[in-house]
């Protein structure tokens, strides 16, 4: 399977609490915080629901 990067780039701060814990739960702490995790359907889910706070990039073979 692939790879994707998540970043936080704006702060959950203000927003709703499931939004807050989504954050969370993906392993993110601070701004500009970023985390690697397997590309699959539950990820996306939560990639989904704070679109809107994060940055993903796939990772490259290279990098892994």
């Amino acid at each position: 399977m692939s790879k994707i990067v998540i970043e936080l780039v704006r702060s959950p701060v203000g927003y709703k609490y499931d939004q807050k814990q989504t954050v969370k739960a993906l392993g993110l702490k601070k701004l500009h915080d970023r985390v690697v995790k397997q590309d699959n359907p539950q990820i996306r889910g939560m990639i989904n629901k704070i679109r809107h706070l994060v940055k993903v990039e796939e990772l490259r073979k290279e990098e892994e």
